[in-house]
């Protein structure tokens, strides 16, 4: 499959700035003509903390199973994401309690800002106005469609963005840390005294002695503070969270060829008229030379077909509904956001076998097959009613389905039209998504991270 000149032309203006010939065919040969000093996270010893934290990250005894420990969820060997292709993860005393969402990768979280509605700067203010108010502002004004062609003008709508889980309920990774933690149907851990005592019995208990002082185990709020709060330096300081290792990154510096495939996948993925995926996924540098994260930190409700292998989905009345609940309860009456969810990162999203927040997906074939068909033949994904309607969108409740993305390419189709990418445009998209996978680059002697 050849592409036009001019076409050529279009998008090395569009996306590289770079309006001439030269540059379309360094394009179409695979090559970036425009290279880019990224700038990466520097490189150094973890501080003890962080070693605390790695150690803990590893721990299984914390959990009441005596079986979990961070990385059974989030396998460093897998991007830090799960490695099987269960939608939800077992766990509890018995490994017999699941969870409601799929486990997200933990990779790229370091640059993640905290929860808001539309972007904040708070500047001088140390009180910022509440979700609340920031919602009611949000209210009266107009949302700009999203265009991989012009990313910028989207980033300013005044909608839900950033925070960590698939809801955005923590701002920190030291909050986020501790929910698996204390979750009953995660590592279910009791309570801070639990946990605490469970500590103090280690043989590491005198680290936290001589990092926290020696009266640290008088209060247990404080050791599980201190615990979470030594995982989250583990996360930010160990090189292996943000590697940016991948054929992308080596790309964007002019250190790597794309092939064919991964050249016809890139500008379908960027392109607006056909995947448009570069619209919430973001691919290029910011202007300070940060690599792409390959998101917005926005959220979205794709309307994602109701997932029958989550236990909780059994009861009908049931439905997870992100930002207003059930997990989060702090927005549950904001209703126009009932059904979002936060966009992830698209890095090492070849490595993973489980797609969405109810896991519904298992292959990036079937997932991009959703985002195409979705509007053209909605039968493929959704039951039909009595009556023999398709249900779309019946993971929601009906009074909550018009929170559903029908104006952003490609969710803007009707039955009758053509669809966005065809087969083998899909099919390149998933060579260029592969492109994202971390462990292109040498990694400078670095081991694969195993349990201390």
């Amino acid at each position: 499959m050849k592409i036009s000149g001019f076409r050529w032309a279009v998008f090395a203006f569009c996306i590289l700035s770079i309006p001439d010939m030269q540059a379309a065919e360094m394009l179409q040969s695979g090559l970036n003509p425009d290279p880019v000093k990224l700038r990466l996270p520097k490189e150094a010893s973890l501080s003890a903390v962080a070693r605390l934290g790695r150690t803990l990250f590893f721990e299984t005894r914390l959990s009441s199973s005596g079986k979990l420990a961070c990385a059974s969820c989030h396998k460093p060997d897998h991007a830090y994401g799960p490695s099987g292709k269960g939608s939800v993860m077992a766990g509890g005393p018995a490994l017999r309690g699941y969870g409601i969402r799929a486990v997200p990768s933990l990779r790229y979280l370091y640059r993640q800002p905290a929860f808001s509605i539309g972007p904040y700067d708070s500047g001088d203010n140390d009180s910022p106005p509440s979700l609340e108010a920031q919602a009611s502002q949000a209210m009266n004004h107009a949302r700009l469609p999203k265009s991989a062609g012009k990313p910028d003008e989207s980033a300013g709508n005044l909608v839900p963005r950033g925070g960590l889980f698939w809801d955005g309920r923590a701002d920190t990774l030291q909050q986020q840390a501790s929910g698996p933690l204390f979750n009953p149907d995660e590592m279910d851990a009791g309570s801070p005294a639990t946990v605490a005592e469970k500590i103090r019995k280690f043989d590491y208990a005198k680290r936290f002695k001589l990092l926290f002082g020696p009266n640290i185990f008088e209060d247990p709020k404080q050791v599980v503070a201190e615990a979470m709060f030594a995982i989250s330096r583990f996360q930010i300081e160990d090189k292996s969270f943000h590697p940016f290792s991948s054929k992308y990154d080596a790309w964007l510096e002019g250190k790597a060829r794309f092939t064919p495939a991964e050249t016809r996948g890139y500008l379908a993925f960027n392109d607006p008229e056909r995947g448009n995926c570069g619209a919430c996924h973001l691919s290029r540098p910011t202007r300070d030379g940060l690599p792409p994260l390959f998101t917005d930190f926005q959220y979205e409700a794709l309307g994602l077909p109701r997932n029958p292998a989550i236990p909780a989905n059994h009861d009908p009345q049931f439905h997870d509904m992100g930002i207003c609940g059930p997990v989060r309860t702090d927005m549950k009456k904001e209703n126009r956001y009932c059904g979002m969810f936060r966009t992830p990162s698209l890095r090492n999203v070849a490595v993973r076998r489980v797609f969405f927040h109810n896991g519904i997906f298992h292959s990036l074939k079937d997932a991009l097959d959703w985002y195409v068909d979705r509007d053209l033949h909605p039968e493929r994904f959704y039951p039909r009613d009595e009556s023999g309607k398709v249900e779309k969108f019946d993971d929601l409740p009906e009074e909550f389905r018009t929170n559903v993305d029908r104006s952003d390419a490609p969710f803007n189709r009707h039955p009758g039209d053509r669809p966005s990418l065809n087969r083998e445009e899909m099919k390149d998209i998933i060579s260029f998504l592969n492109t994202l996978t971390d462990g292109y680059r040498e990694r400078s002697g670095q081991q694969p991270m195993r349990a201390p």
